[in-house]
């Protein structure tokens, strides 16, 4: 897959001119969503299917700052899926040095409309098998 490219902007600084920590998990999502569209499994298509797939969980281990105007390349992966439920691994670093930014993971889940648990193999076989197919070991 290809990473997903972010521009630092100068809104998710904080005082002392560094991106504030809450960003980075909003950078995840971005790389998520980019992700599942490069699987072909864009939100817009998931949701208009009638599926969602919420975070149960997420963690981010910080490792050196990022700055107003960097570009940082978002790398996400599917670490885990087991068809119900997929764990997701990123990695954050500066686009124009390769240093890293940070690491971190999320965990979701699949849902039907009314809030109950999908199982993609049977409810939607073909977004299972893409997901599926792109399990790796980060």
């Amino acid at each position: 897959m290809i990473p997903y490219d972010h521009k630092v902007q100068y809104y998710e600084t904080d005082g002392m001119g560094i991106v504030h920590h809450s960003n980075y998990i909003r950078w995840f999502e971005e790389a998520r969503v980019d992700l599942l569209e490069q699987l072909g499994f864009g939100y817009d298509r998931i949701e208009a299917a009638g599926y969602s797939g919420p975070v149960l969980e997420v963690a981010c281990q910080y490792k050196t700052m990022s700055r107003f105007g960097e570009t940082v390349s978002i790398k996400a992966s599917i670490t885990a899926y087991n068809g119900v439920r997929m764990t997701l691994h990123y990695e954050v670093t500066d686009k124009a040095t390769g240093a890293l930014r940070c690491t971190g993971d999320s965990r979701h889940c699949f849902i039907n409309a009314e809030g109950k648990p999908a199982v993609l193999k049977r409810c939607w076989p073909e977004f299972d098998a893409a997901l599926a197919s792109n399990v790796t070991n980060a």
